[in-house]
């Protein structure tokens, strides 16, 4: 503790370390719950204290040591969140997968989130076989599906989590600044990216909703493998405040899962809150406990949603690698705005040389912290890539941003080429891919298309190999085993030739600003794709 009393901007670890932390609760709060469910569950912090050390103890009899990476392939729900905590509380690193990975995209997060055990829902595992894993050799599996896969010790994830038994000591203590987490960011001109995360990282998040209690509650529905997800959780933690752990947003359900779970908070991302005012009016509208949200990014809509709803609505920007740099007050006015730095953030747009623009002119967001470890601390394997974001000091996003003469920050476009589909960061790298390996198509670019709820979709446009033809629907059937359902385009152009620069690249803008009109429309002929649901 003394290297922490140093620097008093250096949180203690009971209130960082997700160890400490639930001792502390475990103390302070035992009977104050800290998580309700679906299904009408409840466990209080002294509960759910004494599950995690009997599941950390079932991963210490299964091998797993203190700074030890362990991957989980699991869909919201207690076992995911009661994994991710005992993997922690053993000292050991989380490297969630996003559940919708298949083929070379899951090859790749296996390899670099590295480890030789994974904790997996069966229904999933039948994907791995005949891949190139890396070091994984165990999986631990839970739920209906597959017993066995070829190539790998397969045992069954309950007998770990489950069994009674209390944890061996730690080599030593867990430090703020220890690795919590590897999530895995989008790839915009590669491969996604694996941000190293720290305790202090994921604290930094959380510390930066200033207005939420410890008598608030925050509804959880973004998965555990994005920041979004693993950040709704934590920011509850760390206050000893709880949450409410619901698969999925789904808008005829919604406010039923409000009332049910007596939430507080949460995040509304993209078109939730389209989908939430294209219900028809009703008298229970204000019947709720929904006290206030978070909504990213602050559209038109916002108005309307804290009138019909009676919502306080604050805004943010953020990214896997930082910890909620912008934020604003309550119920900002400014449609596009993302706040302004909370405290202890410097930001500024900068031009390619990362010269400071003057107000109002539209540049690259940069950023840094002054509390050593809040951000990402690097990308796991790719040392080039980390060099180039963090260059002179400073993070660079990738993304444009102005600055206007109230000092508000205002996101203008991604300076990289990738594509959010309600929640889901989409890398078109990927998705050119595989649409490459289809026989006939020549050339690919996969760019943001708006659709008719205002958010991205995915839009392809191609051209094909002399002589050949690309069938949209062939296409796309061809893509669902291959890509995770958020990745399929919904949008497909063939031209005889792509619009290209002097120097032979795709213009892309050019692209974009032709939109969808007049494109071939996946949902109109096939349908919409939706995540499959696993149930916990």
């Amino acid at each position: 503790m003394a290297a922490m009393a140093l620097d008093p901007r250096m949180p203690p670890r009971d209130e960082c370390v997700l160890r400490d932390l639930l001792d502390r609760h475990a103390r302070e709060r035992p009977d104050a719950v800290f998580a309700v469910f679906r299904d009408g569950r409840r466990w209080t912090y002294r509960e759910l204290h004494a599950k995690v050390r009997a599941a950390t103890a079932g991963l210490q009899r299964a091998g797993v040591a203190q700074g030890e990476r362990v991957l989980c392939w699991l869909p919201n729900g207690a076992e995911a969140i009661l994994a991710w905590f005992a993997i922690n509380y053993a000292g050991a690193v989380f490297a969630p997968l996003n559940t919708s990975y298949r083929g070379e995209l899951l090859a790749h997060a296996v390899r670099t989130g590295g480890g030789t055990l994974m904790l997996a829902h069966r229904r999933l595992a039948d994907r791995l076989a005949g891949l190139d894993t890396g070091a994984l050799r165990r999986l631990a599996l839970t739920g209906e599906g597959t017993s066995e896969v070829q190539g790998f010790d397969c045992t069954d994830l309950a007998a770990i989590l489950e069994a009674p038994g209390e944890p061996a000591p730690l080599a030593r203590p867990i430090e703020p600044w220890d690795l919590q987490s590897i999530i895995f960011t989008s790839g915009t001109t590669g491969p996604s990216k694996a941000v190293l995360s720290s305790y202090l990282h994921l604290h930094a998040a959380g510390a930066a909703f200033h207005f939420l209690r410890e008598d608030d509650r925050g509804l959880t529905t973004l998965p555990l493998f994005h920041q979004a997800g693993t950040g709704a959780i934590y920011r509850m933690l760390i206050r000893g405040a709880s949450i409410a752990v619901v698969e999925s947003f789904r808008t005829h359900e919604f406010w039923d899962d409000v009332r049910a779970t007596e939430a507080t908070f949460l995040t509304l991302l993209g078109a939730m809150t389209r989908f939430l005012l294209g219900e028809p009016p009703s008298e229970r509208d204000r019947e709720h406990t929904l006290r206030h949200a978070l909504m990213v990014p602050l559209t038109e809509d916002a108005r309307s949603i804290h009138e019909r709803f009676g919502i306080d609505l604050y805004t943010a920007f953020n990214m896997t690698e930082v910890s909620c740099p912008l934020f604003s007050g309550r119920n900002p006015g400014t449609p596009g705005s993302c706040g302004r730095p909370r405290p202890g953030i410097e930001a500024r747009v900068a031009d390619e040389n990362d010269c400071e623009m003057p107000t109002g002119a539209t540049g690259e967001l940069l950023l840094r912290a002054d509390m050593p470890w809040a951000f990402g601390h690097g990308y796991e394997g790719a040392p080039e890539a980390t060099a180039r974001a963090w260059r002179n000091g400073w993070f660079h996003t990738g993304d444009a941003f102005r600055v206007d003469a109230q000092g508000e920050f205002h996101f203008v476009d991604r300076l990289k080429d990738a594509i959010r589909r309600r929640g889901e960061n989409v890398s078109s790298f990927e998705v050119e891919r595989e649409v490459l390996q289809y026989p006939g198509v020549r050339e690919a670019a996969a760019v943001a298309a708006r659709s008719e709820h205002g958010e991205d979709e995915v839009l392809v446009v191609l051209s094909c190999q002399p002589g050949a033809d690309v069938e949209p629907r062939a296409l796309v059937d061809f893509l669902l085993p291959r890509l995770p359902h958020f990745m399929v385009p919904r949008y497909l152009r063939v031209l005889a030739e792509l619009p290209k620069t002097p120097t032979g690249k795709v213009q892309k803008h050019v692209l974009r600003d032709a939109g969808a009109a007049g494109a071939w429309d996946r949902e109109l002929e096939m349908g919409a794709l939706k995540r499959e649901r696993l149930g916990s």
